[in-house]
């Protein structure tokens, strides 16, 4: 049996999305100490908003994530070919991205008095996360290809020239997996910032969701920084302010979800339809009567000798990747220039 949070009886279905995480739990916000949620819509957007905020350590423990913000827009048609639609998104993209950027550096502030707090006047790294060459987790690399970064004007230019035209001092990297490199991304980026001396991390990651709803529909930001890996069970150094050594904010879309959790959703939905008929109730009220945790464990035990540790990604996940990536970082310049 998977454990969730560390207590027996409960089981896990893998997810970075920190709304997935609280979703599990029953209610509507109020029953789960040391976490706070607020859902809003503004009022001429197509965006659906939820703000998850780990606010203390009993928080941390429930949620198995740590303190901080994690905020979701959920936009479900992002994954049609809409330009105007992804042109919204990114607006919005970019009004979040601005404002945790704007939080992180008031708390950065308070230790250093020489740290500039509008996102305009920062040195910034951006870095995407992932293996370029798989479809499904290129969604970092692809990010950083459409970013216009402007440090290189630095250097031939002189200090100062990005400044005076208003411009963030943006630089991007893409430090692809250890089984490419041999090296932790996280050693990488050490090496990086202290040659290069950035102010804040912008991380591009793809995600694992529960929910194949999620997929390609929703993006995560969050102040806490990034997992590399861990959705897919897939457990690397994590990248940190501890880690780091400076602010990272982490932008992430689900592009995966494991099998099991499809079959579990699967199965919730055979017993509503086997309960709405009098011929097969019995069946139905049979297999919800078993425990969340017993469902679970049977259905990886029957899938996993089979397919071992499966994850599904959809059909047009190509072109899904394409427009997200562009529609993310067109959310970086609408915050940072």
């Amino acid at each position: 049996m998977m454990l969730k949070n560390g207590r027996s009886g409960e089981f896990e279905i893998r997810t970075d999305l920190a709304l997935e995480e609280r979703e599990s739990f029953p209610g509507d916000g109020g029953e789960v100490s040391g976490v706070s949620l607020r859902e809003w819509r503004e009022e001429t957007s197509r965006v659906k908003l939820t703000e998850v905020k780990i606010l203390d350590e009993r928080g941390a423990k429930a949620m198995g994530k740590p303190c901080g913000t994690y905020l979701t827009l959920e936009a479900d048609q992002l994954a049609e070919q809409d330009e105007d639609y992804h042109a919204e998104v990114s607006e919005e993209l970019g009004r979040h991205i601005r404002n945790l950027i704007g939080q992180l550096m008031k708390a950065e502030m308070k230790e250093d008095r020489a740290m500039p707090e509008e996102p305009g006047n920062l040195k910034i790294l951006a870095v995407g996360l992932g293996n370029a060459s798989v479809t499904p987790d290129a969604l970092g690399p692809k990010v950083i290809s459409h970013l216009q970064v402007t440090r290189h004007l630095e250097q031939q230019y002189g200090n100062g020239f990005c400044r005076k035209r208003e411009l963030p001092v943006l630089s991007g990297i893409v430090p692809g997996v250890m089984a490419q490199t041999g090296m932790e991304t996280a050693e990488i980026l050490k090496g990086v910032i202290r040659e290069t001396r950035p102010d804040l991390v912008i991380a591009i990651d793809a995600l694992a969701a529960r929910s194949i709803r999620r997929l390609g529909t929703t993006i995560q930001l969050t102040d806490t920084g990034i997992h590399p890996g861990s959705g897919v069970g897939n457990h690397r150094h994590s990248l940190t302010r501890e880690s780091l050594g400076i602010p990272v904010l982490a932008i992430g879309v689900p592009t995966v979800v494991g099998a099991a959790a499809i079959v579990h959703d699967t199965v919730n939905t055979m017993i509503q339809t086997l309960n709405s008929s009098m011929s097969t109730k019995g069946m139905g009220e049979f297999i919800r009567d078993m425990a969340p945790d017993e469902q679970y464990d049977l259905i990886r035990e029957l899938l996993e000798p089979e397919f071992g540790g499966l994850y599904v990604t959809p059909p047009n996940i190509d072109e899904m990747v394409g427009r997200l990536s562009f529609t993310i970082s067109e959310g970086i310049h609408e915050a940072v220039f």
